[in-house]
């Protein structure tokens, strides 16, 4: 019986503990600002689109002389009828 109320009491004290380690971390966190809150004001150039690449310098080389061809659709060949190996079955 004193096995008992030994475990009855440490059962009481982590579920006491657990409730003050509870409650620190609630008011910590209501105390703390969002992480979602924006701490400057955007800048205007950031709504601006633009390519990181050209901004970097890799761009690809397109001649400017030539003009750009269009390709043309090639004729599918014809297709012969398969022939058929089997014996007729007359």
């Amino acid at each position: 019986m004193q096995v008992g109320l030994t475990g009855l009491a440490a059962i009481l004290l982590m579920i006491a503990l657990a409730n003050v380690i509870m409650d620190r971390a609630n008011r910590t966190e209501a105390a703390s600002l969002p992480e979602a809150a924006a701490t400057v004001a955007p800048s205007p150039s950031a709504t601006q689109q633009s390519d990181p690449l050209a901004e970097v310098g890799v761009v690809p080389d397109m001649p400017a002389s030539s003009p750009t061809a269009t390709p043309t659709a090639a004729p599918a060949p014809a297709l012969a009828p398969e022939q058929d190996d089997a014996p007729d079955a007359r």
